[in-house]
Formats: structure tokens, sequence, C-alpha cells
């Protein structure tokens, strides 16, 4: 079966509109958890403009649960992630990053690697490379979790390191902004590079 029907049969185009975001209540806790996640990844994209909305206390407990399910080097979780609660902090956030106006969502996330968690025995530089990776692996799945919910997101890696770590007071390096929300406006998925381009087969 080649890639344009997988797709076809995956995702029906009839039915795309009507999947992802999505008015949930906690009745629907159930049906959240249980979502298709391959329904959830080709239906993620990327959102810049959110609602004024709070988000519900459950649903940002459950990415976090998310979060902390990502797979990490060794088990031994060597990320932090700071949310961003106090509107003053937000700004100065937006500042730090660009001046991207949307770092200033609903819910931010900042997500830190912390090497230190790391009891494994090799040198300092491959253990900061581990938690760089468990950082990202994190945010990877918050982002998922969030689209899941019927919130949308934003990815943000353009920051100013040092100025981050001022602004949320730690030492540790951040790996990832992740800006989350109730969307406008429904985004519909992009056209992504085609398989036969994005794999590469090695036999020798």
């Amino acid at each position: 079966m080649d890639e344009e029907k997988i797709l076809e049969r995956m995702f029906p185009s009839d039915i795309l509109p009507n999947i992802y975001p999505k008015e949930t209540d906690y009745d629907d806790i159930d049906e959240i958890l249980n979502s298709n996640i391959f329904n959830v990844m080709l239906n993620r994209r990327s959102q810049r403009k959110f609602e004024d909305k709070e988000i519900e206390t459950w649903k940002i407990e459950i990415i976090f649960a998310a979060a902390d399910t990502a797979p990490t080097a060794g088990g031994f979780q060597g990320f932090e992630i700071f949310h961003i609660i106090k509107e003053e902090i937000k700004r100065k956030l937006v500042t730090a990053a660009n001046n991207q106006p949307y770092v200033n969502a609903p819910m931010v996330l900042v997500f830190c690697a912390n090497h230190n968690r790391i009891k494994m025995n090799f040198s300092k530089d491959i253990l900061q490379k581990f938690s760089v990776q468990d950082a990202t692996l994190a945010a990877s799945y918050a982002q998922l979790a969030s689209h899941a919910l019927g919130l949308s997101s934003i990815w943000i890696g353009m920051f100013d390191e040092q100025s981050v770590k001022n602004i949320i007071n730690t030492d540790l390096q951040p790996s990832s902004i992740l800006c989350v929300g109730y969307p406008k406006k429904m985004l519909m998925p992009k056209p992504k590079r085609k398989l036969t381009d994005l794999i590469h087969n090695v036999y020798d």
C-alpha cells in the first residue's frame, strides 16, 4: 500500500475538520485518554493565535503527566519543567524570545536540561547531550497531549538562553519553550515531505 492510500485510511478527508481541535469537558476524559495517536500527530499544527481562555487544571495535569512518560536516558529524567504563571514573567520571556508575542500564551512551559539527574558513567558533555534530548522528548510528548486535549501549541526554539535563565531564575539550560492555549482558528495540516524523500535506507 502506498503512502497516499495509508494516509487516506488513517485520515479520511471528509472527517478531517471534525477531529481536532474539539470542545471537551470533564466527562470526555475517558475518550481523550483513548485518543488515536495517529489522528493527533497528523492533525497537529503550530498555532500562534490563542483565545484569552484559561486552560482547565485537569488538562494541565494530563499535559504534565504526558511529559512525565517521555523516554529518557537511563530512565533518569534529566529535565525540569518551569510552568510560567505570572503574566509579568511571560512578558519578559517574549522579549527573550526575539519578541515573539505568542510566547505570552495561556500556558507557557520552559523545558530545561538537567544533566545532574543522570547517574551514568559518561563525560559531562555526553550527559548534557542526553539531558537536552530528554527535555526535547518531554516537550514533544506535552505538545501531542495538548493537541489531543483540544488545545493548540507553538514550539519556541529561538530565544536568548542566558536571558531565559535569568528570567526563570535557574542555571539549567533551556531547550525549548512550549506555548499552549485554545486556538482562535482551526488550522488544517500542511503537506509534508514525501516519505520516499524523507527516509534513507542504509544497506551497507
